[in-house]
């Protein structure tokens, strides 16, 4: 299993609303050129989105499936890859005192990429999650930057319930 781990400079509210809006799959997830809502309310269970791959003048089409969803803490979901079949990926938000600890875990449930899954397979899906996490924590940090940049001078924000504090 391709487990990768990282720490994003803002609150897990933050990151949460970004992997709650289904709209914007292919802002973070690496490869995917866009992404549109296919069925259902992401992240809702069940719910789906369509993304296309586009890979030079070579276009695919597939599905991501809400398998399990406890907002604010876990998506996990089940991405469909055409011949290469189907993955689990488990997406994880820790709080970490301010900020978020985002933990992604990925690996094939169907098809040919769990029959070829092998150590090489395991280190090309390191890459592609070190890259996700990259886009996703500059993605969550910069809309942070610029929630904090419109608050009005002198505005205290305190935290809601839950927000910034450990849990037992």
């Amino acid at each position: 299993m391709a487990v990768r781990h990282r720490l994003i400079r803002t609150s897990p509210q933050t990151v949460w609303s970004v992997l709650a809006d289904g709209s914007r799959y292919a802002e973070w997830v690496v490869g995917t050129s866009s992404s549109e809502p296919e069925h259902g309310h992401w992240p809702d269970l069940g719910a789906a989105i369509r993304y296309t791959v586009r890979l030079g003048p070579v276009q695919l089409s597939n599905h991501t499936v809400v398998r399990r969803c406890v907002r604010g803490e876990t998506l996990e979901l089940e991405a469909q890859a055409g011949a290469l079949g189907t993955a689990r990926i488990a997406i994880e938000l820790r709080p970490w005192g301010e900020h978020c600890l985002v933990v992604v875990d990925e690996h094939p449930l169907h098809g040919v990429g769990g029959t070829l899954h092998n150590v090489a397979v395991e280190a090309l899906i390191q890459l592609r999650h070190r890259a996700m996490l990259a886009r996703l924590a500059e993605l969550c940090e910069t809309e942070a930057a610029e929630e904090e940049r419109r608050r009005p001078l002198g505005q205290v924000v305190t935290p809601g319930p839950g927000e910034g504090a450990a849990r037992a």
